[in-house]
């Protein structure tokens, strides 16, 4: 059973979040947050992860605390699933086309968080979303996963595209990532014998 669930409350916030790393992508998203719920919904579905998300945030301030939260709390229930992470494929690759834009990903199930994040976008805004927000979901949501990731647009010129294109590449380089080889025949995939 490679399930997470994590509730996070603090003054800012108050966050409950579960997956299900062997799901059919199934989602149910409420964050307030309208284009962070869409991104959400494609993370899910293009992962195959099955994801609950419920937020409740700041918003009279920004939507920054609600979007960096969720990252957080993903990312530790994500974390949680994972277990010792026997038998996981642990590396994996995207390049993935949106329509005029194209981006790469690279994911190391590794334990060890990193991100290395050269995505620019045009736009401040995609309509009330702010696109900084996009490097902050990522950020958290790598550091509390334990994710090397890697996240490149090569190029692109719609807001929109390019950061669809970024939580859908996450996707599908993460549901290979966390696949189970059977050729690994539950050892931990690394030479260390833990990560």
């Amino acid at each position: 059973m490679r399930k997470g669930a994590v509730a996070r409350k603090t003054k800012e916030t108050s966050i409950e979040v579960a997956l299900d790393l062997d799901g059919t992508g199934v989602s149910d998203i409420s964050t307030g947050v309208g284009f962070f719920d869409h991104m959400l919904d494609q993370l899910a579905r293009h992962s195959l992860i099955d994801m609950t998300v419920r937020a409740e945030g700041d918003r009279h301030v920004d939507d920054h605390h609600t979007v960096e939260d969720v990252g957080i709390a993903l990312g530790q229930a994500l974390a949680q699933a994972l277990g010792d992470k026997k038998g996981l494929t642990r590396y994996a690759d995207c390049v993935l086309p949106m329509d005029e834009t194209l981006t790469r990903v690279a994911v190391d199930v590794s334990g060890r968080p990193f991100l290395v994040f050269r995505t620019e976008f045009p736009t401040e805004k995609i309509g009330e979303f702010d696109t900084q927000l996009v490097r902050e979901f990522f950020q958290a949501f790598a550091g509390n996963g334990g994710l090397t990731l890697h996240l490149e647009t090569l190029y692109g010129t719609n807001s929109h595209h390019i950061a669809e294109s970024c939580f859908k590449g996450v996707a599908r380089a993460l549901k290979s990532a966390v696949a189970i080889d059977p050729r690994q025949a539950g050892a931990v995939p690394s030479t260390k014998g833990a990560l």
